[in-house]
């Protein structure tokens, strides 16, 4: 072997509960990728697992998705949203019956998500417990994340901040997975002086950085991006491989856009009698995402042609090929440059692979089992196995960098969003005044201090400025970000200046659920 490919996915999504209400529309976004990512991503492992191929993958789960993965409300309204994609295939097999286009669409749905639920109920509902056994198996390293992806630099001046969310986030990992552990994505790979520190104190060995936070590291790295550098405090940073990433990512040249692919946005929620789709539909007010579409993307024009299933699993092998054969020839060269086997970190949003592109997890599919039965060139790996075989590497500080357009943090911080962090700024001094305040808290107040963390935790996370920037769902995200920011500040007061009031701290406790062993003096 001349080297080695690392295949890192991040799976996140921000934390929705809302036992408040029957049905919740932001809820679908995990719904959604339960059903079009997870559940495709551990059948396509077990059926690895069942060949008995070597495979290896490194996945994020981040503490907010197996939270939400976990919560019996959640998965009991999975299974109540299953059901009724279920049903509403069904039915579309008979309204299509004479129909040759699409009646084979029709029973591919029916046939995936019966399979979905098959799955879903092998596990016993726990696909945390799912992806456990993978990593118990050595097929997977799961990794974690800051507690609720809260975009680490701009916590960075107030270091108790960045220490809770590092630490709780360990804790949380060491519940679900009965270990510590390894590897971190940092949020958004972003990272700013100091970060390490953290991760030292947690005893994480490595972290995701981007491209040009590797080779803009100070002294310049020799390797580039192809071997990772080790922070002064011995901390793994592992660069993003960009010719890999653009295969993917690219609006232009990536995969994903390809013709014969299943359009996204094309869907019977939309396209079909109101009244017909109505019970089926997130919000039974307006038109929605079924799930169920029928077209591919075609190209450019409003047109859209019916899609191929056989045909766009064709391409996808083919892309998997083309893949293969560009890492191929990209670690020969590398490796006749190099004094030591060079590695190609290739990181993805989870979600990419079955929600945004329908047929991602096949191509992933494809790609795995095409490098282990058709090459010899490289050996799929993960970062904790890389440093194992290569533990000597060049020690450097990485510089200031995060995947997000132009490179730092201007997404999460701008005209859309700056107005939260003055607020947070002041949360989070009183939080760790609190935790000094009450070293040895008990009873009432010790429920009232941990159940502070929790909302400033959950009015940390990227996802709400992000939203903001991106204009998908602001009122929601701005509601967010007002609902813990408030329910900190009655918190606060109660502890400081009133007295506790255990009634609307239970309701506050039963929505936002979140890490129920968390630490509050983490703060201090």
């Amino acid at each position: 072997m001349q080297g080695y490919l690392s295949l890192v996915l991040h799976a996140h999504l921000p934390f929705v509960r809302h036992p408040e209400y029957d049905k919740f529309l932001e809820e679908n976004w995990l719904f959604e990728a339960i059903t079009e990512t997870y559940v495709p991503l551990i059948q396509i492992m077990d059926g690895w697992l069942r060949d008995g191929m070597e495979s290896r993958l490194t996945l994020t789960l981040t503490p907010t998705l197996c939270s939400m993965l976990l919560d019996p409300l959640l998965q009991d309204r999975y299974l109540r949203h299953l059901e009724s994609l279920i049903e509403l295939a069904e039915k579309e097999t008979h309204r299509t019956h004479w129909d040759p286009a699409y009646q084979p669409l029709a029973q591919m749905y029916h046939r995936r998500f019966l399979g979905t639920r098959d799955t879903w109920f092998a596990y016993g509902r726990n696909l945390v417990g799912a992806f456990r056994k993978f990593q118990e198996q050595g097929r997977l390293e799961i990794i974690t994340c800051a507690a609720t992806h809260a975009l680490l630099p701009l916590l960075a001046n107030h270091p108790p901040s960045v220490r809770a969310q590092i630490l709780v986030a360990r804790d949380h990992y060491r519940s679900c997975f009965g270990c510590d552990p390894r590897g971190i994505w940092l949020p958004e790979c972003a990272y700013v002086d100091g970060v390490e520190n953290v991760l030292q104190e947690a005893n994480i060995r490595w972290f995701v950085i981007d491209t040009h936070g590797i080779l803009h590291a100070r002294p310049r790295p020799r390797y580039g991006v192809f071997a990772p550098i080790f922070t002064p405090n011995c901390i793994a940073a592992f660069g993003r491989d960009l010719d890999s990433a653009k295969q993917v990512w690219s609006k232009h040249e990536g995969y994903p856009g390809d013709v014969q692919y299943r359009d996204f946005y094309r869907d019977i929620g939309f396209d079909l009698d109101f009244d017909y789709v109505k019970p089926f539909l997130p919000d039974v007010s307006q038109r929605g995402f079924t799930g169920i579409k029928y077209h591919r993307i075609t190209g450019n024009a409003p047109e859209k042609q019916v899609y191929q299933r056989d045909v766009a699993l064709q391409r996808a092998a083919e892309h998997a090929g083309h893949f293969l054969n560009a890492r191929m020839g990209q670690i020969s060269h590398l490796a006749s440059l190099m004094d030591r086997p060079p590695i190609i970190l290739s990181p993805y949003d989870a979600e990419l692979f079955g929600h945004w592109w329908y047929e991602g997890p096949e191509f992933l599919d494809y790609l795995v089992r095409k490098a282990y039965y058709d090459q010899k060139v490289f050996r799929l790996v993960t970062p904790h196995e890389y440093l194992c075989k290569h533990p000597t590497q060049q020690v450097a500080t990485p510089s200031a960098s995060s995947w997000g357009a132009e490179g730092y943090w201007n997404v999460w911080l701008n005209e859309t969003n700056e107005w939260i962090y003055p607020h947070l700024q002041i949360a989070q001094e009183r939080m760790t005044t609190l935790a000094r305040k009450f070293p040895h808290a008990t009873g009432l107040q010790l429920r009232a201090l941990k159940q502070a963390g929790r909302e400033l935790l959950l009015a940390q996370a990227s996802d709400w400025p992000f939203i903001l920037r991106t204009g998908t769902s602001p009122d929601y995200a701005r509601k967010r970000v007002k609902d813990h920011l408030l329910r900190f500040i009655a918190l606060h007061e109660q502890l400081t200046a009133t007295s506790l009031d255990e009634t609307w701290l239970t309701r506050v406790e039963s929505m936002d659920n979140i890490f129920p062993e968390i630490d509050y003096r983490y703060w201090a």
